[in-house]
């Protein structure tokens, strides 16, 4: 198995997956407030994944998002989701979302992206967005992506700095920066 790298989100991961679930919710993830992705895939589907069969329909619904007719709430986009994994251990989450709407633009981008808790601080962020880079520029008309972070997440804009990031302006607490694609 090679080191850590994107997959397609898949049934074997379902343990650690679920143990990187736990580690956001301690976090405070999934509240009523919470709007990001990982947020509303705890307030929906938290029951539900916890056993086998629950857990496939979560997988089927992330990869059906991709697909331009997969029915979405009012405002929602096509969205692929790969998952940042090392062996059967998924590590985080990254997604591409696209078209942008006047929201995402404003404060969501193209790409947005989570580590779990527990492998934070050891360079995942970084590298899932890099590898992400050239899957965009193979599967979307852009030469560059928008990618947000928080006004006060400093590791964030480190990782998108890091990846070749220009900042742009900061909109309503999130720092916009835009991110050219690998050919």
């Amino acid at each position: 198995m090679p080191p850590a790298h994107l997959a397609e989100p898949d049934v074997q991961f379902h343990e650690s997956f679920l143990r990187a679930m736990d580690g956001f919710r301690a976090e405070g993830r999934g509240g009523p407030d919470d709007r990001s992705s990982i947020g509303r895939a705890l307030a929906t589907w938290e029951p539900r994944w916890r056993d086998q069969p629950g857990f496939a329909a979560y997988v089927d619904a992330l990869r059906a998002e991709r697909l331009p007719e997969t029915p979405r709430p009012t405002g929602f986009v096509p969205s692929w989701t790969l998952w940042w994994v090392d062996g059967n251990e998924y590590l985080g989450r990254i997604q591409m979302r696209y078209p942008l709407t006047d929201g995402l633009r404003e404060l969501g981008g193209h790409i947005g992206y989570d580590v779990a808790p527990e492998h934070r601080r050891r360079g995942h962020a970084r590298a899932m967005l890099a590898a992400m880079l050239p899957i965009v520029a193979a599967h979307y008309p852009l030469d560059r992506v928008l990618v947000t972070c928080d006004t006060d997440n400093v590791g964030s804009r480190k990782v998108i700095e890091a990846n070749g990031g220009k900042f742009e302006d900061e909109r309503s607490g999130k720092l916009r920066y835009w991110v050219a694609v690998a050919a």
